[in-house]
């Protein structure tokens, strides 16, 4: 990935709290990576240990390079990290579509994370509702659970043109699950079949790290962080119940959000402080 010495210094803009704009997906990887290395390190000096849910998709792959590149690699303490998935499509694992696949190739191989601490979502599995189960297992077993679901550190996610996230699709049943941690739903506009962490799930988490780019996204973006609608998008129906959620977008995503800035007759909140060398 191309990169200079002035683009490293470059520090996105807050046009809202939470919301960081990056000049370009190049520069939304890298403050993605600084993000990822801060709260590893936070969670371990806390805790011992760092739990993340990856994302799938061309969106955080940069990402994903960045973080085992020379630059980054050290800097997290990869024995005590521990990584599932927020999502997974129903094929194997050396298969191009894998969520686990393509973190697989472009992280896991070039870091020194022990096995046992990578715990794959095996939707190629032809019982799937058992592999559902068992990954549930697999999270009581290493997650801290916090009213009934499990606490991860982080829970990386893109956002989706019709506003999906995860494996979460606007009209679908499934976000109205209220109790379930992993759903394996089928996505009728894709004809496939996924497994998915559920909303409670991901809201039970410390941080959730949305990743946007590109101009097809921009209304959407809108929508979700600006929009009041009855049918609320899942990527808006999001909202961490005593975490944050931050949104890292590039300037073409987030095009139309200033006019709404501009607009918006009631001040939010401040958003957390940054963390230590987020930027």
């Amino acid at each position: 990935m191309a990169d200079s010495g002035a683009n490293r210094n470059r520090l996105p803009r807050e046009i809202l709290p939470g919301v960081l704009v990056c000049s370009d997906p190049t520069e939304v990887a890298r403050t993605a990576a600084r993000r990822f290395v801060d709260y590893a390190w936070q969670a371990i000096a806390r805790h011992g240990r760092f739990h993340v849910a990856l994302s799938g998709g061309s969106t955080p792959l940069e990402m994903y390079r960045l973080l085992a590149s020379n630059e980054f690699r050290l800097q997290v303490d990869w024995p005590r990290v521990h990584v599932f998935w927020s999502d997974e499509r129903a094929v194997p694992p050396d298969h191009p579509d894998s969520n686990y696949g393509m973190a697989r190739r472009e992280l896991l191989l070039h870091v020194p994370i022990p096995p046992g601490n990578v715990h794959r979502m095996e939707a190629d599995d032809p019982r799937i509702g058992r592999a559902a189960h068992n990954y549930e297992a697999a999270m009581r077993r290493v997650l801290q659970v916090d009213g009934g679901f499990p606490a991860f550190h982080l829970v990386l996610l893109g956002m989706g043109a019709d506003g999906h996230t995860a494996s979460l699709f606007p009209g679908s049943s499934l976000l109205r699950e209220t109790s379930r941690w992993v759903s394996t739903p089928i996505i009728l506009k894709l004809g496939a079949r996924r497994m998915t962490l559920t909303l409670p799930v991901i809201e039970a988490a410390e941080r959730v790290l949305f990743l946007v780019t590109g101009s097809e996204k921009a209304a959407t973006l809108r929508e979700v962080l600006c929009g009041k609608s009855e049918c609320p998008l899942p990527a808006q129906m999001l909202k961490p119940r005593h975490g944050e959620r931050i949104f890292v977008v590039d300037e073409a995503a987030a095009a139309l959000l200033e006019p709404a800035t501009e607009l918006s007759s009631t001040p939010e909140k401040p958003g957390p402080s940054t963390p230590r060398g987020s930027l």
